[in-house]
């Protein structure tokens, strides 16, 4: 079949939950991708933020190759070498104390959720705990990742869902003072938030929910699922202020396109929330999964990937704010290292698929922005050509 005929059939056989661009991609090759047809895409996406370190990294493929001839799957009921590798190197990454691994992002949020519950419920035996989450956050798509999603349009219809959750405001302080109760148990924020328009939390932010967090006893969940594998400059965007959460989460590029996730606890959470029969999980922790989590960690010290960010973004800023100052309708270039918008006064769908169009793949978040989250070896040359491409795009 042709690139038209498998999409024909797509549209027959797949639930259609997604609007997808009209081509079938084929292969890829560092930050290219390419369809069916052989038309070549520079890719600023990198699947969501997931592949950190480009498409066919031959070290990455190998590890792989290299599992599968070894071991795929045992379930959790035993022990095995790559879960164990890729924890101790997550631990050192995170410089948190426990790893729980998981099939997604999605999941390790429904973890880190029953966790704080749990973690209140061993206080006091009650059930009736509140979460604090953000507007204009996204957790993800489960019942109780979607509860605490700051959006209401993905929320509304699946309610009721699991209840007791409140919603402040990034950046706001007071909007969290307001919301506190004796009953709160765990606050939950993206260090930058992705979906909800590239926003980075602030310092003072940080600083003052973690000193309320630590008179009260609450527990401060960062979700560090996109944001997080190096993408703003540091392993984990926290970091960038060292304000340390109680529990965090990870996934997306945590295995660089296979798909993995992790939540994480300090050792005082661990000791005081989810014990034996709590929690599970028969795919997560997988030999194979892990195989990948640990070569990823290996490469991105190997080939000083933090550094990389860190060097190429003032480049990659200026550059966006060059086209930034050049149009009147780009309204303000926002986010952190290779996590960045362009906020447009109008929608920016049309633009997007022009820049498909002439071989660029970018994508939204929300209906004016445009979201730019490549892999993390890009570099001044993609950057570039990404900027002309663009350019042409917004001029035509």
């Amino acid at each position: 079949m042709n690139m038209k005929e498998y999409i024909a059939q797509a549209e027959k056989d797949l639930l259609h939950t997604y609007n997808r661009f009209q081509i079938v991609l084929d292969k890829g090759d560092g930050v290219y991708l390419y369809d069916m047809e052989g038309k070549k895409y520079l890719d600023f996406v990198a699947g969501i933020a997931v592949f950190a370190l480009g498409y066919n990294n031959k070290e990455y493929n190998d590890a792989l190759k290299h599992q599968i001839d070894k071991l795929l799957h045992t379930s959790n009921y035993y022990y095995n070498v790559p879960a164990i590798e890729a924890a101790r190197k997550m631990k050192k990454a995170s410089r948190m104390d426990r790893v729980f691994f998981t099939n997604s992002g999605t999941e390790a949020l429904e973890g880190a959720i029953k966790a704080a519950r749990k973690y209140a419920y061993l206080k006091d035996g009650n059930t009736d705990h509140e979460i604090i989450a953000m507007n204009h956050s996204f957790h993800g798509r489960t019942m109780g990742a979607l509860s605490i999603t700051g959006n209401p349009k993905y929320r509304e219809p699946f309610e009721p869902l699991i209840g007791n959750v409140k919603f402040a405001d990034l950046n706001d302080f007071d909007s969290i003072l307001a919301n506190v109760t004796d009953k709160t148990c765990a606050i939950i924020l993206e260090p930058v938030q992705g979906e909800g328009g590239l926003y980075p939390a602030t310092e003072d932010f940080l600083t003052r929910v973690r000193a309320l967090c630590d008179e009260k006893d609450i527990l401060l969940i960062f979700d560090e699922v996109q944001c997080g594998m190096g993408r703003t400059g540091y392993m984990y965007a926290w970091q960038r202020y060292n304000i340390k959460p109680d529990i965090m989460t990870s996934a997306k590029a945590l295995g660089c396109g296979v798909p993995v996730g992790a939540f994480m606890m300090t050792e005082r959470v661990a000791q005081n929330s989810l014990t034996s029969g709590d929690h599970g999980t028969t795919y997560g922790g997988n030999p194979f999964a892990c195989a990948a989590v640990e070569k990823v960690f290996d490469l991105f010290e190997k080939d000083h990937i933090i550094e990389h960010v860190r060097e190429l973004t003032p480049y990659f800023e200026q550059r966006l704010q060059e086209l930034a100052d050049k149009y009147d309708c780009i309204t303000e270039r926002r986010g952190v290292g290779f996590m960045q918008g362009l906020v447009f006064d109008r929608p920016v769908g049309e633009i997007i698929n022009k820049a498909l169009e002439n071989g660029l793949l970018l994508i939204n978040a929300g209906p004016n922005i445009i979201r730019f989250v490549p892999s993390l070896i890009i570099t001044k040359e993609n950057i570039d050509e990404m900027i002309a491409i663009l350019d042409n795009c917004i001029v035509e």
